[in-house]
């Protein structure tokens, strides 16, 4: 009885401290509740205390300049108007083009890095590759990209019927290797040193390189695997054949699958007939006030790449306004993804926005198109992964452009189910909508930005190419008015709107397709 009541005693005696002690650990945590709460409501793209924060405008005044603008009132402006015909035209039929052999060398393999585009870039390479070498070219096999972790193959991409369809005449593909090669595998070369893998091609080889050191391999094997293969066949001294049949792939071969166009149509479809504006014509039919040709008119849109995910932030060695906090974390990623190697830029965050080598925020994207014209009622789609920071970030785009869309403003997650986590079909349908835009910006140069320029080349449709240079100078004038601002902006980008430029020593074909792809007319 006695040991009873003392414990009776004692425990009486801690209940005030153990009330004390729960409200203390209440108090500790509630910070912690209050942001998982908060960053599961968002679509950020971290759960960090970092990225949930309300950035603060960088340019304030020429912010809140922009905002204050007029609106043209539906009135036409030049800068929707279509580019004039520029003299070219695309030009992909080779007047002396050899005829397919009938006895191929051997397979050939290729197994690609990089993002979606670059990607791309490389499947064009390989087709002008197995021509080169006459061999059979096994449809490419996409590796998973580090940052994104996406494991989607080309068959999940592109049509792979259409692209060996279309190239039936110029280069022997198969989907697979057949059963004595079956042993072939991404798995069987990443595990020892391979006498049929190639692993040491350079950048931008040339047409004697892969004679030399690939074409002995098939001979002596029936097969030759090239890994890595990104960026490894020169763009120049090449017979013109290939050049053209390099550009066929590109924009021929090259067309994703049913499910992505059918995605983008209907994206397209939203962006050019707004649902507001079809329940306003419904309206207007009752009253009889609404004629045909109304119904029937398309708005036009702009496409704005937004190149400001966490990869390109931390890789360009930028400040970009997020504090101590922001810095340190993007030092951890360089850390953690290329082992410090742009972790120490040898230029001041002045050198390189004069420099124009820093990518453009949210917020300066947003005040350079203000800048070029485009008001608060322009039709924005909004192409972009994830954006470092998330909401947070592109709220001043959205409060300078209410009209701007996304995927997943216009798309439902029924029709988003077969994309969702999957940053290369992501990728595929923004790049599908870009291409069929009245205007594509890109915030930043990247391989999105080449390919989506080449191809819009291509098809003389018009691209706006902002001018980094100058606006890395621009923005650092902290004095400099709005009226400034805009002039300057007008003035630096008067002929970066689609104008053709002629590829020169060492770029691109697939940046600038002419001459090597495009005729004069």
């Amino acid at each position: 009885m006695g040991k009873r009541m003392r414990f009776q005693h004692q425990n009486h005696y801690y209940q005030p401290l153990r009330r004390e002690a729960i409200a203390g650990l209440f108090v500790l945590l509630l910070p912690v509740f209050w942001l998982c709460l908060f960053t599961s409501f968002t679509n950020a793209s971290s759960s960090t205390l970092l990225e949930s924060n309300v950035m603060k405008p960088r340019h304030l005044p020429l912010l809140t300049s922009a905002l204050q603008r007029e609106s043209s009132n539906g009135e036409p402006s030049d800068l929707w108007s279509p580019l004039a015909d520029q003299g070219w035209r695309p030009c992909l039929e080779s007047v002396n083009a050899p005829s397919l052999p009938l006895k191929s060398e051997g397979y050939l393999q290729v197994f690609l890095d990089g993002g979606l585009n670059q990607q791309r870039m490389g499947i064009c390479d390989a087709v002008a590759v197995a021509k080169i070498l006459n061999a059979t070219l096994v449809i490419p096999h996409l590796e998973v990209n580090p940052v994104w972790q996406d494991s989607s193959s080309f068959m999940d991409i592109f049509d792979v019927d259409h692209f060996i369809n279309v190239l039936k005449d110029d280069v022997m593909i198969v989907k697979k290797l057949p059963e004595e090669f079956s042993w072939s595998t991404r798995e069987y070369y990443a595990t020892a040193i391979r006498a049929t893998r190639i692993k040491r091609a350079p950048v931008h080889a040339s047409v004697n390189w892969y004679l030399e050191n690939v074409l002995p391999v098939l001979e002596s094997n029936g097969i030759a695997a090239i890994s890595p293969f990104s960026h490894r066949l020169s763009f120049d001294n090449l017979p013109s054949e290939i050049q053209k049949l390099r550009c066929n792939v590109n924009f021929k071969a090259l067309v994703f699958v049913p499910h992505i166009r059918a995605l983008g149509d209907a994206l397209v479809h939203h962006l050019r007939y707004p649902p507001a504006e079809s329940q306003a014509l419904a309206i207007d039919d009752l009253t009889g006030n609404t004629h045909q040709n109304d119904k029937q008119r398309p708005q036009k849109f702009v496409v704005v790449h937004l190149r400001f995910d966490k990869d390109m932030a931390a890789h360009s060695a930028c400040d970009f306004g997020g504090g101590k906090a922001e810095k340190l974390a993007l030092a951890k990623y360089r850390q953690t993804i290329w082992g410090g190697r742009v972790l120490n830029s040898q230029f001041t965050d002045e050198e390189l926005r004069s420099q124009g080598r820093c990518p453009l925020t949210p917020e300066e994207i947003g005040l350079l198109l203000a800048a070029l014209g485009f008001d608060n009622s322009t039709r924005l789609y909004l192409a972009s992964h994830k954006v470092y920071g998330g909401e947070a970030r592109i709220a001043t785009l959205h409060e300078l452009f209410p009209m701007m869309e996304s995927k997943k403003s216009l798309a439902s997650p029924e029709e988003r189910v077969h994309i969702k986590g999957k940053a290369s079909l992501l990728a595929a349908v923004n790049y599908y909508v870009g291409l069929h835009s009245d205007i594509f910006v890109s915030a930043s140069p990247g391989n999105m930005h080449n390919a989506l320029m080449g191809h819009r080349t291509f098809e003389n449709m018009k691209t706006i190419r902002p001018n980094m240079a100058l606006l890395g100078q621009l923005f650092l004038n902290k004095n400099m008015t709005w009226s400034e601002f805009r002039q300057a902006v007008v003035e630096g980008h008067q002929n970066r709107q689609g104008q053709l430029r002629l590829r020169k020593l060492k770029q691109s074909i697939y940046t600038y397709p002419a001459p090597d792809c495009m005729c004069q007319a």
